[in-house]
């Protein structure tokens, strides 16, 4: 199978979620040096200086081929089924420059080029911060690497279409098709989601969707049948994976003094995912995993 995007073969789409280790920090990365608070925001506004949770190599995780994962701290949304809550919050990140993390990205280049690989900015939601993700993705973009974004959408406002020039692959979370479940779920509103696709489909740039199956709360057949109602409207959209609800990131709730609302909900069966991603096929969408 090929990957869509770079015409070179990608892996199949895992069948869950990677939860991502708590506090693996920015190792490799050179924090910023000491600045004045009047520095720091200067340098935060031009896209200079960014607040970073961690980075880490994948393959077959956030995009074709093996990536460089940056993920960044801050997150409007607060979903009830989040792995990653230790990146909700700005303020819990490193800050870190825009050089200190093209020089570890650029590291990379050959792994990159080998795999059909590129740079991942995830986090969090990337676009709480889309000055520095505007200024990584066009230093990425001057020495042809393959670039993606991980993103909710709900701040998709917030990117230009020149940045988004410079993005070759966005992978979307649609969290749930009817807007009082994804408002149940997030704390927030389900249109900007549904208005930065519609702003990718007109562009025509490259989406991977993905859709996490929860039991009593994303699994209803009506809402299903409202996503496959948006998805149909996007024919850049080249992949859409149904991953199961899972309980790896409980911890990381604990972790932080958080309520997890979610601890009794048991993961659904392979069956019942595969019924899904069945069903998403029934209603027009073709490429489902």
């Amino acid at each position: 199978m090929t990957d869509g995007v770079s015409g070179l073969a990608a892996p199949e789409a895992l069948e869950f979620e990677v939860p991502r280790v708590a506090g693996s920090g920015i190792d490799g990365l050179t924090p910023a040096p000491d600045m004045s608070r009047s520095e720091h925001f200067e340098m935060v506004r031009a896209g200079r200086l960014g607040s970073i949770h961690s980075w880490e190599l994948v393959t077959a995780v956030d995009g074709p081929g093996s990536r460089m994962t940056l993920f960044l701290a801050g997150c409007p949304l607060r979903c009830l089924y989040c792995h990653n809550p230790d990146t909700m919050k700005m303020k819990d990140g490193e800050p870190v420059t825009l050089e200190a993390v093209m020089a570890r990205v650029f590291r990379y280049e050959r792994i990159f080029a080998a795999s059909g690989g590129g740079l991942t900015i995830s986090g969090g939601e990337p676009l709480m911060q889309p000055a520095f993700v505007a200024n990584i993705l066009a230093e990425a973009k001057k020495r042809g690497i393959h670039t993606a974004i991980d993103t909710s959408g709900y701040l998709g406002a917030a990117i230009g279409d020149d940045d988004l020039d410079n993005l070759d692959l966005v992978l979307l979370d649609v969290k749930s098709g009817l807007p009082d479940t994804y408002r149940a779920l997030t704390g927030r509103d389900l249109q900007p989601t549904i208005d930065f696709g519609d702003r990718l489909a007109a562009l025509g740039k490259a989406v991977w969707l993905r859709f996490v199956l929860v039991p009593g709360h994303t699994d209803a057949p009506e809402n299903i049948d409202a996503i496959a109602a948006i998805v149909r409207r996007w024919p850049n959209v080249e992949r859409l994976e149904v991953l199961p609800f899972h309980q790896m990131g409980r911890d990381k709730w604990e972790s932080i003094g958080a309520v997890y609302e979610l601890d009794d909900v048991e993961p659904p069966s392979n069956e019942t995912t595969e019924a899904v991603r069945q069903r998403f096929r029934d209603l027009g969408i073709p490429i489902v995993y």
